[in-house]
């Protein structure tokens, strides 16, 4: 049994609560998320969406990126459990956590909190009236008791059992006031409460507001964070929890590594079939597009652009009359056609590179003479030749 304030102590009561939940909220071993020193600003209270497992942190020092990743087991990690940029993350978070907290949102939740505690001053007046009731009950069955003869001892007993009912019940009225006292919120003042607001983005984006303070800003308000499931391999869908319950739903451009923006990719879209890919790497550098990684582009870049969003030039263009393909004349002259190729990379055979990127060789008397030299002059090739069809 506790009997608060009994004795002097060196912390009051509510302290040592106040200790105790911050013990607790530090205990780690009891699945605990303290605030710590590193930079992602969700860690700690954001969670997979498609496992519901806790979505950890990792820092990689090299190129100091940061992600959220399940740490489920493997046998629970499902394919749809996906790493996330923990700064588009944070940056969605945060954006919704600044917009919300804007001098009309406070407006809103003072005259909400208003309104809760006139509700709590109401009930505490009706527990004031109690306690006052319960102590006239009380004082009348003193004196009562108080004013019995002594040789009268079984309306004694009597009153005195009628006494400790009253005080009984003063009691319970004196701990119903109490908890009422105890509940009602204290309320900031309101031009504080709209300072605060409007200097808010301010305090949240100064160099001397660390990642810590933050945070600690953050969970204030927010409970918790999901990253819910999307097909969509190139969207984020982020999850919200406030403390109050409401729920939020944000749904963001999912940042990859080396992602190329999408005026880029237009320009490799519309240009592919006409342009090399180093033609199409001037225009963009001369456009200002930059690739995922904020670099200037290369043929090699917009080749592997090319590669990973299937954007070929036609094959065929490139060939005009009078001309063959490399392995055309590799077919004609009974070579592999990486001999072929090799020649053309080394500049030791004459042909054209189409706007497509492909080789296209002039298959004239000239030309061809300089290929079969070429062959001739290799030990390596052994030609085979092209087969003919025997006449019946």
């Amino acid at each position: 049994m506790v009997i608060e304030d009994h004795h002097e102590g060196y912390l009051t009561w509510s302290d040592y609560l106040t200790v105790e939940a911050k013990l607790a909220a530090n205990n780690t071993q009891k699945h605990a998320r303290p605030v710590r020193e590193g930079t992602a600003l969700c860690q700690g209270i954001i969670f997979c969406g498609v496992c519901g497992g806790r979505a950890g942190t990792r820092y990689d020092r090299r190129d100091r990126k940061v992600t959220y990743s399940c740490q489920v087991k493997d046998s629970a990690r499902t394919p749809q459990c996906r790493n996330f940029s923990a700064s588009a993350v944070d940056d969605a978070v945060a954006a919704l956590f600044l917009d919300t907290i804007t001098p009309q949102q406070i407006g809103v939740a003072l005259a909400a909190a208003e309104e809760v505690a006139e509700r709590h001053t109401r009930s505490h007046r009706a527990a004031e009236l109690a306690v006052q009731q319960a102590r006239y009950e009380a004082d009348r069955a003193e004196r009562a008791f108080s004013n019995v003869e002594p040789e009268n001892r079984l309306v004694a007993r009597t009153l005195e059992s009628r006494w400790e009912i009253r005080l009984a019940a003063l009691t319970e009225a004196q701990a119903a006031l109490a908890t009422a006292q105890a509940a009602k919120p204290p309320l900031p003042a309101t031009d504080s409460m709209q300072t605060l607001a409007q200097d808010l983005p301010r305090l949240w984006h100064a160099e001397t507001t660390s990642p810590r303070d933050r945070k600690r800003l953050l969970r204030s308000l927010i409970a918790d964070v999901t990253l819910l499931p999307e097909p969509d391999r190139h969207t984020m869908r982020i999850g919200v929890r406030w403390h109050t319950g409401a729920t939020d739903e944000l749904s963001v451009a999912r940042p990859g590594p080396g992602r190329t923006p999408n005026a880029a990719l237009e320009v490799i879209r519309h240009h592919g079939a006409t342009h090399t890919s180093a033609e199409i790497a001037d225009m963009l550098n001369a456009a200002g597009p930059t690739t995922g990684k904020g670099k200037p582009f290369t043929a090699g870049g917009v080749a592997r652009v090319r590669d990973a969003y299937e954007i070929f030039g036609p094959r065929t263009v490139a060939v005009q009359d009078g001309e063959v393909s490399v392995k055309q004349a590799a077919a004609e002259l009974g070579i592999p056609a990486d001999a072929v190729y090799n020649w053309l990379r080394l500049g030791q055979v004459p042909a054209r590179r189409g706007p497509s990127g492909r080789w296209c060789i002039p298959w004239d008397r000239a030309t061809q003479e300089i290929y079969r030299q070429k062959v001739a002059g290799s030990f390596r090739l052994n030609p085979v030749r092209p087969a003919t069809q025997e006449s019946v």
